[in-house]
């Protein structure tokens, strides 16, 4: 298994990531005044987040690789920019969408890291630090699906 093949998922990975923290940065203030009891889970995630992308960084840089330490990726940007657009209109800004768009993004970063590990690209010690991040991945996404499913019971 080649260094450069390694370091090119793991640089993936870390767009997800770098999306993830960026993602969870426009959540702020949105949700909170109805779920003010979620936000030290909320801080959890972020922090998690924060430690998952310095994991990735160090796993790039020890085996020789360039870390894109503050890129996202294309997907990630379209997805952040529709939701600015959607957020601007005032019919649509609301919880259960901003919970939504949350849900979405912990689903596509599921799926990436998946990905990765089945791609056969990765070393030992990369594939068993992904796949811890992947656990912590899917705790938020079922703890955000269900809160989402929650609201919507509300509305």
């Amino acid at each position: 298994m080649e260094n450069s093949k390694t370091v090119s998922v793991l640089n993936d990975l870390l767009h997800i990531t770098n999306d993830r923290i960026k993602g969870f940065e426009k959540v702020e203030g949105k949700v909170w005044e109805s779920y003010s009891d979620l936000k030290g889970e909320y801080d959890k995630m972020i922090s998690e987040s924060k430690i998952m992308k310095n994991e990735i960084i160090n796993l790039i840089t020890e085996r020789g690789g360039k870390p894109d330490e503050d890129s996202s990726s294309l997907a990630g940007n379209l997805h952040r920019t529709w939701i600015d657009i959607k957020n601007s209109l005032p019919i649509s800004n609301n919880d259960g969408e901003t919970l939504g768009n949350v849900v979405f993004g912990e689903k596509h970063a599921i799926e990436a890291y998946e990905n990765a590990l089945k791609s056969g690209e990765l070393c030992s010690e990369s594939s068993n630090i992904i796949a811890e991040q992947l656990k912590k991945l899917r705790t938020s996404y079922h703890q955000f699906n269900n809160i989402e499913h929650y609201k919507n019971r509300e509305d």
